[in-house]
């Protein structure tokens, strides 16, 4: 099945999501505040190294700062948000005020990067779903300790990792050519430094709206072909 490793990687977010939810309310609020200090320290590891596979600082500010015009005026923060009150006063779990920011930052974290990317084309156009299985181990583990400190939300990104994944994987044969090695390595970086500022927002040092920058890690797919 062509979508194989774009559901694995669904599976594998869901899996890990479940199981973390299922620690969450046995661990002490002092454990998870200690666990979610690490995962931020963690995360801005992650995104300072992402950030320095870019090369051309041009399509970074550009991307970045038509990005936030574009997310402040559609508001994708407060958008998510009330989603996620409607959900969890459904789901009686009114009192978790977490869900925009546990979507977002696994959303962002499963999603941008050379993994997901080169993953998907090389599953639309060789059948080889090696990469995405990789990716859906690591992916698994993130969420899994993501999901004790911030809860549901983790597990909605699996519905973004495949419908994200499955759209690269279906198009391979016509969108490839966009994505060559400089195009790949800077929506890297772009996506890199909004989970740095994830990885912020999560120490406490920031509250930056990360939401309405979601669009920016795309944006160098246009910027690229632009500016040569």
């Amino acid at each position: 099945m062509i979508l194989f490793g774009a559901l694995a990687n669904g599976l594998a977010v869901i899996c890990g999501g479940g199981i973390g939810l299922a620690f969450k309310h046995g661990i002490s609020e002092r454990v998870k505040t200690l666990v979610l200090q690490s995962l931020g320290v963690c995360v801005v590891y992650v995104g300072i190294s992402g950030s320095l596979k870019g090369t051309n600082t041009v399509i970074v500010v550009l991307s970045m700062v038509i990005g936030a015009i574009i997310g402040e005026l559609i508001n994708f923060d407060h958008q998510f948000q009330k989603f996620g009150d409607w959900l969890e006063k459904l789901m009686g779990m009114s009192g978790e005020n977490h869900f925009s920011e546990a979507f977002v930052t696994s959303t962002l974290f499963i999603c941008v990067g050379a993994m997901a990317i080169v993953g998907s084309l090389q599953s639309g156009m060789t059948g080889n779903n090696q990469v995405l299985y990789t990716k859906s181990m690591i992916d698994g583990v993130f969420v899994l300790i993501l999901a004790t400190t911030l809860g549901l939300g983790v597990i909605f990104s699996s519905v973004s990792v495949v419908l994200y994944e499955s759209v690269l994987i279906l198009l391979a044969q016509w969108v490839a050519p966009l994505f060559t090695h400089t195009v790949i390595n800077e929506m890297t970086c772009v996506g890199s430094l909004l989970i740095l500022i994830i990885g912020l927002n999560m120490l406490k040092l920031t509250k930056i709206k990360v939401a309405n920058l979601l669009l920016a890690p795309f944006l160098p797919i246009v910027l690229c072909a632009l500016i040569k």
